[in-house]
């Protein structure tokens, strides 16, 4: 094993940190699990993570999982690529976002895409599907408003927040949830574009075989 390794999933939430170890620019290499065929539930990963998620960070003898703790690291030990800001205000409105888009958007995506986690009851699945799509349409309203000035989640700085906004861009434009992005949310489509114009994006989303935004 390498001084770096990110265990990722295609299109998992794992992209963000996939994202921003690109924007590192250092040597990194990747583990790369099927979580339709159980592999985080592999003895193997479970040594890695006990908790059987993506994503999960090893770096010389030491594991770090949750992506935002994961996001969080990765720009303070490079401080050189710029990926958090040193104001105080504007680093706690960059934690502000981490922490909203995880414990949100990601959870009421959850809800539609794993509505086991929330019922035993197979027959309660669809109203916790239609409600956990309800909720999401709600959220990325609310982050389509906070985009709506253009440029990038901090203003004019560039940060692991857009990589994480990426993540939840392609979710909520895909088969699970279907939503017409350009038509519904412009603006964080906007933003969406312009992640595709970046290096780094475009070689993570290479190696997961994702498609681009248009």
């Amino acid at each position: 094993m390498t001084a770096r390794t990110l265990y990722y999933a295609p299109g998992a939430c794992s992209l963000a940190a996939h994202i921003v170890l690109e924007e590192i620019g250092l040597p990194f290499e990747t583990v790369r699990l099927d979580l339709a065929k159980g592999d985080q539930r592999a003895p193997e990963y479970l040594a890695v993570n006990e908790r059987g998620r993506v994503p999960a960070l090893y770096e010389e003898g030491w594991v770090l999982t949750e992506n935002p703790a994961i996001l969080r690291h990765l720009a303070r030990s490079h401080p050189e690529a710029g990926l958090l800001p040193e104001d105080p205000r504007q680093l706690a409105i960059a934690d502000e976002w981490l922490a909203w888009l995880s414990s949100s958007h990601h959870v009421a995506y959850a809800h539609v895409r794993r509505p086991e986690r929330y019922s035993a009851d197979e027959s309660a699945f669809p109203d916790i599907r239609a409600k956990g799509a309800e909720t999401f349409g709600d959220l990325c309203t609310m982050t389509e408003v906070r985009l709506s000035n253009g440029g990038w989640a901090l203003g004019e700085r560039y940060s692991v927040v857009d990589a994480d906004l990426m993540v939840f861009w392609l979710w909520a434009r895909g088969p699970v949830v279907g939503f017409d992005m350009p038509d519904r949310f412009p603006a964080w489509t906007a933003h969406a574009r312009r992640m595709a114009g970046r290096p780094a994006v475009r070689a993570a989303f290479a190696r997961e075989g994702l498609t681009l935004p248009a």
